[in-house]
This record gives structure tokens, sequence and C-alpha cells, in this order.
């Protein structure tokens, strides 16, 4: 392969040489003297074809200076072009169920608060359809599209008022509102939310689908502060917490 490399550059060579003693290269729109254009021609070679040290045979290897890595200045102004693909997270209406926000409390969620010094106000709270729970000492609280933390900061600055010196508050959620599983799957009916889940992980608690799913089409109802949102989802959507999935059946 080197030989034959070597004599068809040789060749190359000869053939621009020829060109250039006649005064002109066929091709370029500039005629004249080029006498210089055949050491130009072979100055690039010798640039492009220098041997590696320690090669073996005396074998000569051929280096694409194209290929080299760019200098750490130079790569800040190289571009490389569009990737070949893109993460499956970025691509489609995907929701990543580490992205998916904070979970937000609502009607039928289940709240543990412990009030350090306080055993008459530690106790389980469940969120009421007006999206509230009841406090003694302090009355409502607005649970309702709140984090646990902001419930707690609501409770602290409340009874802090009035009531308790420094309240030491937390909230967790204790059982969170559960999800509905409608169409071709085998259990469909009301199940407890799990944190993170998708569409599949809801079709496999309700114990996978009938040999009538649709495999590719699903819906999600879900009703966002007072208004129902109608999603249109894959499989591998992330589910919430109040959600009725809906799985379609297939007509072939």
């Amino acid at each position: 392969m080197n030989r034959r490399f070597a004599t068809l550059m040789a060749w190359a060579i000869i053939s621009l040489g020829g060109c250039a003693h006649h005064g002109a290269i066929p091709g370029d729109p500039v005629h004249g003297p080029r006498g210089d254009f055949l050491s130009d021609i072979q100055g690039a070679v010798r640039a492009i074809s220098q041997p590696i040290a320690g090669r073996h045979g005396g074998d000569m290897v051929v280096v694409d200076a194209r290929v080299e890595p760019p200098t750490t200045h130079e790569a800040s102004h190289v571009s490389y072009g569009e990737p070949a693909f893109l993460p499956a997270g970025l691509s489609g209406p995907q929701r990543v169920a580490d992205t998916d926000g904070p979970y937000l409390l609502d009607t039928g969620d289940q709240l543990r608060i412990f009030v350090y010094g306080q055993p008459n106000l530690s106790r389980i709270y469940v969120v009421d359809h007006g999206g509230m729970i009841s406090v003694p000492l302090i009355g409502n609280v607005k649970a309702r599209g709140m984090t646990t933390y902001g419930v707690s900061s609501v409770i602290r600055d409340l009874l802090g008022r009035d009531f308790v010196r420094d309240p030491q508050v937390t909230v967790d959620v204790q059982q969170a509102r559960p999800f509905f599983i409608l169409g071709e799957v085998r259990n469909a009916g009301q199940y407890p939310y799990v944190s993170g889940m998708t569409v599949e992980t809801a079709v496999a608690i309700a114990g996978g689908y009938t040999e009538r799913a649709n495999l590719r089409r699903f819906k999600i109802t879900r009703r966002i502060n007072g208004l129902v949102e109608v999603i249109e989802a894959p499989s591998d959507y992330v589910v919430q917490a109040g959600d009725t999935v809906t799985v379609f059946e297939r007509f072939f």
C-alpha cells in the first residue's frame, strides 16, 4: 500500500510539474508562470508524509493533519456540527421523574405534622376537599398547591405569633393521594401513588395490559388549580398523584 501511494504521488508531482513548465494548470482560471507551484506541492507532500519515529521495516505512515486534535485555543473556535444522536430524555413529550418538580399537596393527602414539645398538635392531618387542613389553636391552613416545606413555614409563623415560643415544626407526607387507572388493564381502579412512577409503572400496578390494549396510546387526566388538563402521553410519561390514566383499546 505504501509503495502504491509513493508511485501515485510521484506521478502526480511529475504531471503537475509538467503543467507548471508549460505556464498553465488545467482548471486554473489564472494563466501565467507558476514556477513555484511544484515546490509548494512537494512541501505539502513532505508535511503530510513524515515518517513516524519507531516505525518498523522503514515503512512510511501517512498522517492526515485534519484529524489531529486542536489545541485549547483552537478548540473554542472549532465547530463539530450537529451530534449524531440526541439523548432520549431530550426528545418527545416525556417528563423525567428527577426533574418533575416538588410534590404539591392536594385533596386526599395525609400529612404527619410534628410540633416539638406540643403532643396535642402532633398528629396525622388529611387535606380536605377545600384543600385545607385544620390545626388546633390556629384553625384552617391552606395546603393545596403547596409543598410540605411551605405548609411547615405557615404553621410555624402562625403558632409563633400568639401560642408557642419559637415553634419547631416538621411536615411529611404520610400517604399520598391515590391515582386512578382505567381502560385496557387487568385490574382498573384506585391505587396508592408511588413517587416517580410512569404510565408503564401504573399499568404494572394494575396487573398489566389486556389482550386488546393499545401499547402506544395513553391519556392522562390531571387537575391543576381547579382546571382539568387532558394529556396524550407515551408510556414513559411521568404520572402524578391524583392523575387518571386511561389505556386505549386497539382496533386491529
